[in-house]
């Protein structure tokens, strides 16, 4: 086919997007995300974002590319090239491309006339015959569909096509005829399209070097990491979307590097191997937890992995922890909600129920990452500050985070990390006090000093989740009841300045300010860059823990307009920021994304400005 010449064209070199729309289960993810990961070795900075539905197979999912030589990888709204291979959002699909843009879609059957749109160009390939003159199985026709228009893609945008055949070799390279026949389909999709389309078109790829030394990654693995580094060495969990990668992947680095030799003193006997892990699947977030601080009560690192409804059950176990002063890690990789919701869809619905989670008063500390580099980081510290406040401590990563690849920094690691126990009295310390009681001597933050099981018999003691006071001896008077939870809560504001401090940038004479959290960082800051060249200068911060340092009430008081950028319907962090540093909601605009797809830079931009104008 002809492109048609007539209609306005952008030469855009490493600067387009792309959006794939497939049905659930015909195996279209691993195609596309095959595409992004040429684009990466290609030394572009690059995004995928895989859209897929909670059924196993059916409904419409989406998979969107956004290619870019200046960094700006959040989620697009506009797309130059749209492969429509789902007749089910034909209209939807068609609807999204820009004008000027290109819908590639399987010819094997006619498209409806009524889709046709003059400003576009549509480019037929017929897949499905393609595929079935070259493949037998349907099964096999049908996966291999999806590379054949991936080959075609590799034309149009001018990937480097041995590059995407090496990809498909690493990835089958133990079945050959899995090899071989993905080989053929890139080729079938990739042939045909340079034979029959003016390739490249207005928008490729050239090879650069940006990515240095980046990796691609997810956060559920990167959380996974960073747990593994940290020293863990127990979890409990149950399965739910989008943390269950979390603890696949921990099993399946645990069972890598968490085997110890164990020598035999027959020379008749070989050597054997042992875990020197635990990780146990329960019957429901519930048991999950117990078993956490069970082992974490014993002197183990110990966490569990989990979205909201798995907090939602967790609570009153939570706040046993807070009040026995019980160490643990909780990865709340957050999806919508509420009740079941849409476990496939991100948001950050979750921050108030893990700030203050439990009944009765209490306050926990949280730490917010923003793409997979930070949850590897941040799992790490969680541990260490676990057991230095000696509390439940909660990762909040989202499902973007988790189960999207990333362009991220290469991890780095510290060898002469050493873990941070918090004050922990060992046999020696114990034998010269007098006594020992629980909740009596404190440090600097207001943390008492503990003991693990198995040390003398004089660090022994009894723990309780009913009233008691700072020996640990229970009571129900007002006076010592209220010594010990205000102590906690002195406890929870001293971590503040422990944690990671928020990320700042200004802008010369900016009298705008915009907060945002988490995964928003890269549309917010994309945004703010758009919003400078049209004349608005917005200083820019991103919280990554709470409680808050004063600096999150300043940056709010010393701007004139306050905008908090986050992914849920209720403004949950800038009620978070209301209620612990005294300020109004009315100092504070939101700016809000809860449909469950990501945030992008238009979005932000557009409220910006309408407040403003108003």
């Amino acid at each position: 086919m002809t492109i048609d010449t007539r209609l306005d064209r952008r030469i855009q070199v490493n600067d387009f997007s792309i959006k794939l729309a497939n049905v659930n289960g015909t195996g279209s993810s691993s195609a596309n995300s095959l595409l992004m990961q040429a684009i990466f070795r290609m030394g572009i900075p690059v995004s995928g974002k895989n859209l897929f539905p909670s059924n196993i197979q059916g409904l419409p999912t989406w998979y969107e590319i956004r290619v870019n030589k200046s960094g700006y990888t959040a989620r697009a709204l506009e797309y130059d090239l749209v492969v429509a291979m789902n007749a089910q959002t034909y209209a939807e699909d068609i609807n999204d491309v820009r004008q000027g843009g290109y819908v590639v879609y399987d010819s094997s059957w006619p498209l409806d006339p009524d889709l046709a749109r003059d400003d576009v160009t549509f480019l037929g390939i017929p897949l499905a015959k393609m595929c079935l003159e070259n493949f037998r199985a349907p099964r096999e026709r049908i996966l291999m569909k999806n590379i054949a228009y991936a080959g075609a893609i590799v034309a149009m945008v001018g990937i480097d096509v041995n590059l995407v055949a090496d990809l498909l070799g690493e990835t089958f390279a133990r079945n050959v005829a899995l090899k071989e026949s993905n080989q053929k389909a890139l080729r079938l999709g990739y042939d045909y399209a340079i034979e029959n389309l003016d390739c490249p078109l207005p928008f490729y790829v050239e090879p650069m070097d940006a990515n240095g030394s980046s990796i691609l990654i997810n956060g559920n693995m990167a959380t996974a990491l960073g747990c593994l580094y940290a020293g863990a060495t127990v979890a409990g969990w149950y399965p739910i979307t989008p943390a269950t990668a979390v603890m696949d992947n921990f099993i399946a680095l645990c069972a890598r590097y968490r085997r110890e030799t164990v020598p035999s003193d027959d020379p008749e006997v070989p050597e054997t191997k042992k875990n020197n892990y635990l990780i146990i699947q329960a019957e429901d977030e519930i048991a999950a937890i117990g078993m956490v601080l069970g082992a974490s009560w014993s002197g183990a690192r110990s966490f569990t992995s989990t979205s909201g409804p798995g907090i939602s059950l967790m609570n009153e176990l939570l706040g046993l922890a807070y009040y026995t002063e019980i160490p643990a890690v909780i990865v709340d990789v957050q999806r919508t909600g509420p009740s079941t919701g849409m476990p496939t869809r991100t948001q950050q619905a979750d921050m108030l129920l893990c700030a203050y989670a439990s009944h009765g008063d209490t306050k926990h500390i949280l730490l917010f990452p923003a793409n997979p580099n930070e949850c590897f980081d941040f799992a790490v510290r969680c541990f260490d500050l676990a057991e230095q406040f000696q509390t439940p401590v909660f990762l909040l990563s989202d499902l973007d985070i988790g189960m999207n690849d990333w362009v991220v920094p290469e991890l780095e690691w510290d060898d002469n990390y050493v873990w941070d126990r918090g004050p922990v009295l060992n046999d020696e310390d114990l034998a010269e006090m007098s006594s020992f009681f629980r909740y009596d001597a404190l440090n600097e933050d207001f943390v008492a000093t503990r003991t693990l099981p198995g040390s003398n018999e004089k660090g022994a003691y009894f723990i309780r989740g009913s009233g008691h006071d700072k020996y640990g001896h229970y009571t129900e008077s007002p006076p010592q009841y209220q010594e010990v939870v205000d102590r906690l809560k002195l406890k929870h504001a001293s971590s503040a300045k422990h944690l990671p401090t928020p990320i700042v940038e200004r802008r010369e004479n900016a009298t705008i300010g915009v907060i945002t959290v988490g995964s928003c960082d890269l549309a917010v800051r994309e945004a703010l860059d758009e919003l400078a060249d049209a004349g608005v200068a917005c200083d820019f911060m991103r919280v990554r823990g709470f409680p808050f340092i004063d600096d999150v009430r300043d940056f709010v008081i010393e701007h004139e307009h306050c905008f908090v950028v986050e992914q849920n319907r209720d403004a949950q962090l800038r009620s978070l920021i209301a209620i612990e540093t005294g300020l109004s909601t009315e100092t504070m605009h939101p700016v809000l994304n809860y449909g469950g797809f990501p945030l992008s830079a238009q979005q932000v931009v557009e409220a910006v400005l309408l407040k403003l104008e108003n």
